[in-house]
């Protein structure tokens, strides 16, 4: 590779820069289309760089982070996490987080977000393309009001630019996609738009198919975890490798069954996700519907949260203000409550002693005016929460809903998603009984306020006559009202009955004649269930949130049973446990191509191939060492053997000396390769090598089919290994012993090398740069 010592050389792969690092990075992706680089460090940080290395923003999730990706726009970066929660976070905002689920019971350690090849194809002549109808009856659904103060009178419930989460929601939901997550215990979740669940997989449970001469037989996995998922760019198949034990189950003429011979090892999966595609336009509209009534939902349970703390910090307040009398009347020795107190000095009777001290010297002026501010306003406050957050989103929930109601109808494309119409109905008729119980709490709110403030206006005019002040200037008020108010509400809470959960076998006290009318209504079209209005606002709530998660989970459980295992490939034998939980370099991707493989592939009408691409341990096979094996076409392997066609494989022999670090698959079928040389010391760290090959250079193989009778088919390939040379491949050194992971980005054409000692090399690997060669 070197020429005549001070005779010039073209170095591939440009260096941009060389960085150190706070601390060691674990984890790092380059966004898909802007020049950013997200990295997660040891102790579970996010740190989000440009290209020119400036730090936007850091963030901790307070949880070990296990997985990382990005959404196909590059607009939110999603995290894994060592509890099975996947979040979502907005990267405009500083990493705030958008969306959280808690899609998996085990960590997820994969996260593969794809978008279809084909959402920019013209649907103008498509009756069925998406079209969202709300905007033409709805102004902009509402804002998530944030919690307020505790400070009096700081209650403010909105926050410019707070609630990104809707512009970021919307622009996703132009186009379909898909995000798949995979958890160690072998689940596999996938949610369109990363927010509305549409199934899940357990490759334990899958049935791996296999062709015999005589026996019908089928494999299990068992012990298996999933190492990295990748999605076709036509959403029909899904790459899975994993590790685990590959069991046959052996089917008899008879009905009996009997377990066959297991391997352990290291496989790749390819599952059948075609109901994607073929129900892409209904899935679409569904997850659009139902997505967006996701989001409402939350902004009525931030609603009802903030109105409940609202109103109990300003009844608490009240209380604490009006239980002073009690405990005067208690200290005088008075046999009387504060309500006959109050109605004694309202009829005009002598006024106690206790009331006297109470109203100048524990409540006062002052303390009056202060009470019937908080109240009032607090009462003000709740009022606008429901104008402008629970309402609207309670009508709009209720026409997506509708919408939804009309999909399950068209039976003949929409009960094949598991669109359920009864299911639907009693959602539709739960958001219409919601929003009869908004209509409710208005009126029980307007009818409280009105009473407390003309309870606070007696009140206050009293204090100015004992205190022989004028009180000509304050508002009027009603005797009735206050005499209503002192029997019916200063000691109980109509409001906070609405808001709150009740005690077990509690129900609101409806009177019979109301009663017999609603029961009434049912008759003529109304609501099937007449009991709504001995319920809670809360429970009628928390109804119809369950009735929604009921319809919406039988597409869920639909999907879920459509996604089949389609074909397996045994990779290579895994020797014990502990080998089995040791990082292995590998990369799936998929290309669009043109070649003559593809071309050839009939059953392949979208024109992507796949690869893999992985190093093999070199106790897997004696005379197999320090080597990496690419196979493609293994996804319509099945098919291809029935054409007289195979998967195609090589093994590529690592140059004496030197060890692969990490691999990764780039744009063009192009392998990327860190190398380090081997035996170096901690203490002693040497160099290492970026190698870059030509996929579609290397002379591929033909391997036999899959079969439990040949388990290790990349064993074939022992005889034709292809030895890797440093002085005939595009390689540079790189002045660092260096740690996975590799991180490539084919949109940007740049690598991030990752060094032993907190540094970080980013290269472009799309230009050459001169340089004068030395003798070092």
């Amino acid at each position: 590779m070197e020429t005549d010592e001070g005779s010039r050389r073209v170095l591939p792969f440009q260096l941009q820069f060389d960085k150190p690092l706070a601390s060691q990075v674990k984890m790092a992706e380059w966004n898909p289309e802007k020049d950013l680089l997200a990295m997660v460090t040891e102790d579970s940080k996010v740190v989000l760089h440009r290209f020119n290395w400036q730090r936007l923003w850091t963030i901790s999730p307070g949880k070990c982070i296990t997985s990382l990706c990005w959404r196909p726009d590059g607009k939110v970066v999603v995290l894994g996490l060592e509890d099975g929660t996947v979040s979502l976070h907005d990267v405009e905002q500083n990493g705030k987080l958008l969306r959280s689920l808690k899609s998996h019971a085990a960590a997820v350690v994969c996260l593969n977000w794809e978008e279809d090849a084909q959402v920019n194809r013209d649907t103008s002549g498509n009756p069925l393309a998406f079209e969202d109808r709300t905007t033409r009856f709805f102004p902009p659904a509402p804002r998530v009001p944030r919690m307020p103060r505790l400070v009096p009178g700081e209650t403010g419930l909105t926050e410019d630019g707070q609630d990104s989460f809707v512009e970021l929601s919307n622009s996703s939901k132009q186009c379909f996609n898909i995000l798949c997550s995979g958890d160690k215990d072998g689940v596999l979740c996938f949610s369109i738009f990363g927010v509305f669940p549409i199934g899940n997989v357990n490759i334990h449970e899958c049935d791996i198919p296999t062709t015999t001469k005589d026996r019908n037989i089928v494999g299990r996995l068992l012990n298996a975890s999933i190492r990295k998922v990748v999605l076709s760019k036509d959403l029909c198949h899904l790459m899975v490798a994993c590790s685990g034990e590959l069991v046959e189950d052996i089917v008899e003429s008879r009905g009996g069954q009997m377990v066959g011979d297991s391997i352990h090892g290291f496989h790749c999966l390819v599952l059948d996700t075609s109901i994607f595609q073929k129900s892409e336009n209904e899935l679409h509209q569904v997850a659009q519907q139902a997505s967006n009534i996701e989001d409402l939902l939350h902004v009525i349970r931030t609603s009802l949260s903030v109105m409940n703390k609202q109103w109990a910090d300003a009844m608490n307040i009240f209380h604490e203000k009006f239980d002073l009398l009690s405990n005067l009347i208690n200290d005088h020795g008075l046999d009387s409550s504060p309500q006959e107190e109050f109605l004694s000095l309202l009829g005009g009777a002598r006024t106690s002693q206790a009331v006297h001290q109470f109203l100048l010297s524990s409540l006062g002026e002052v303390g009056m005016k202060r009470v019937s501010k908080v109240v009032c306003g607090a009462g003000k406050e709740l009022q606008l929460v429901v104008l402008n957050h629970l309402q609207p989103a309670v009508e709009i929930i209720g026409f997506r809903m509708g919408e939804l109601r009309g999909l399950s109808r068209w039976r003949s494309r929409y009960l094949g998603i598991g669109l359920d119409e009864t299911l639907v109905d009693n959602a539709v008729e739960k958001a219409g009984m919601l929003l009869v119980q908004v209509e409710r709490f208005i009126r029980v709110l307007s009818s409280v306020l009105q009473q407390f403030a003309n309870f606070f206006s007696w009140l206050l005019k009293c204090i100015k006559q004992l205190m022989s002040e004028p009180s000509d200037q304050l508002l009027t008020y009603n005797s009735e009202l206050v005499v209503v108010f002192l029997k019916f509400l200063y000691d109980q809470d109509p409001v906070m009955q609405l808001l709150d959960l009740p005690e077990a076998d509690e129900e609101i006290d409806i009177d019979s004649e109301t009663m017999q009318r609603v029961r009434e209504l049912v008759q003529y079209g109304g609501f099937g269930d007449s009991e709504y209005l001995q319920r809670t606002l809360v429970e009628e709530f928390q109804q119809m949130e369950n009735s929604f998660k009921e319809a919406a989970q039988m597409p869920f459980s639909t999907i879920s049973k459509k996604i089949l295992c389609k074909n397996l490939l045994p990779l290579f034998p895994l020797t014990s446990v502990s080998a089995s939980t040791r990082y292995i370099p590998i990369s799936l991707s998929f290309y669009e191509d043109a070649s003559e493989f593809a071309s050839s592939n009939q059953t392949h009408e979208v024109g992507f191939t796949d690869y893999i691409s992985f190093q093999i341990p070199d106790e897997s096979f004696l005379d197999v060492t320090n080597c990496i094996a690419v196979v493609r076409g293994f996804m319509n392997d099945l098919s291809n053997v029935k054409q007289g066609r195979s998967l195609e494989g090589i093994l590529l022999c690592v140059p004496p000396g030197y060890y692969c670090v990490d691999l990764a698959l780039y744009k063009e079928h192009q392998i990327v390769m860190l190398l380090n040389k081997m035996n170096d010391t901690r203490e002693n760290l040497g160099d290492a090598w970026m190698m870059i090959l030509q996929a579609d250079d290397l002379p591929f193989v033909h391997i036999s089919g899959t079969t439990w009778e040949n388990n290790w088919e990349l064993y074939q390939l022992k005889d034709s290994i292809l030895h890797l040379e440093m002085e005939n491949e595009k390689i540079r050194s790189i002045p660092h012993a260096v740690v996975p992971p590799l991180s490539v980005s084919a949109s940007r054409g740049v690598a991030c090398v990752l060094a032993a000692r907190k540094r970080a090399l980013v290269y472009i690997l799309d230009e050459d740069e001169d340089e004068i060669s030395d003798s070092e």
